[in-house]
């Protein structure tokens, strides 16, 4: 691609409590070295910080960026009525949590006009601020964190499940319905399987990576979780072919964790092993970190359990 030859593409971003990091986020779309960027549009759902004013800032530094009303707050809704006002040939979307690198946009581009794929993203690098942060940082680039799953830990160039982000070619996007809407959570999976239903592929570019900013506090990442479990039970159960064993590895260590407990007071205290087992193995993962302090990795021990049990528990309980 050179000189005219790029096709216009509109930014989507849904944008909720985000003061903290809109601002950035903002500045790392207006800094793309792509040339066509023709909107960036901004849906703006009830916030409880000022994230109202920070966007009315950002929206000042450039022509091209434009506010919308999401009254409803949810990541579906605001990404299809930012869909539905774009001009873009493709649509390219943006959390509020994260930043972009320079080539992001030129590297996207270029990789669904050469794959033709249905859907083109990358890997969700997991940065941190504080001590905190950076311990849910880890845990989300682990294997003992979140399963083998290529958009948090990397992998070859090619056909995956599902990715961070993602880029889609706007009729095809409209053509499918866009975003399912009853969907709190899990909207991009559930999309991504109707993608491949249509006979597209979802690819991964390992090219494509963003930084992102974690939870910053134990309430929230447990929170967070347990939404992510609740709202995977309903796409899977839309959609039972499309569920992956890292997706139910939580449920069965919950599962195991309740039984082994009852176990050891109903048949043999030598069932309580399940707990040192699992108990001994997140000091394990967690200590083996050298990179993190040790404050870090004490935090990390606290952060592992509560992804995998929140998950496991919105999964079961969640409605």
């Amino acid at each position: 691609m050179n000189g005219k030859d790029e096709p216009v593409v509109s930014i989507i971003m849904p944008v909720r409590d985000a003061a903290a990091t809109l601002e950035d986020a903002i500045d790392s779309i207006l800094h793309q070295d792509y040339p066509s960027i023709g909107q960036i549009i901004l849906a703006l759902g009830p916030s409880e910080d000022n994230t109202s004013e920070v966007a009315q800032l950002c929206y000042r530094k450039d022509r091209r960026i434009v506010l919308i009303d999401n009254p409803s707050g949810l990541t579906a809704s605001g990404l299809n009525a930012a869909a539905h006002i774009s001009r873009g040939k493709y649509l390219v979307r943006v959390d509020s949590h994260c930043m972009l690198p320079v080539a992001y946009v030129t590297t996207a581009i270029q990789t669904i006009l050469r794959t033709e794929a249905g859907n083109v993203g990358g890997i969700q690098r997991a940065i941190g601020n504080s001590s905190y942060q950076r311990a849910v940082a880890k845990a989300m680039t682990s294997r003992f964190g979140v399963g083998n799953s290529k958009f948090h830990l990397g992998g070859q160039e090619g056909p995956t499940d599902t990715v961070y982000l993602g880029v889609y070619e706007r009729e095809f996007f409209n053509h499918l319905g866009g975003f399912d809407e009853s969907l709190v959570r899990n909207q991009d999976y559930e999309l991504n399987i109707r993608i491949r239903n249509a006979g597209k592929v979802i690819w991964f570019d390992p090219a494509l990576v963003v930084n992102y900013l974690p939870r910053s506090s134990q309430f929230k990442l447990g929170r967070q979780y347990f939404q992510y479990g609740t709202w995977k039970r309903r796409v899977l159960l839309k959609n039972p072919r499309s569920t992956r064993f890292r997706q139910i590895v939580p449920q069965l260590t919950l599962i195991g964790l309740i039984g082994s407990f009852v176990a050891s007071f109903l048949v043999n205290y030598w069932f309580s092993a399940v707990w040192a087992v699992y108990i001994l193995a997140i000091i394990a993962a967690s200590f083996k970190c050298r990179d993190l302090s040790i404050r870090e990795r004490v935090l990390l021990t606290i952060v592992y359990p509560t992804m995998h049990m929140s998950w496991a528990l919105g999964f079961v309980l969640g409605r």
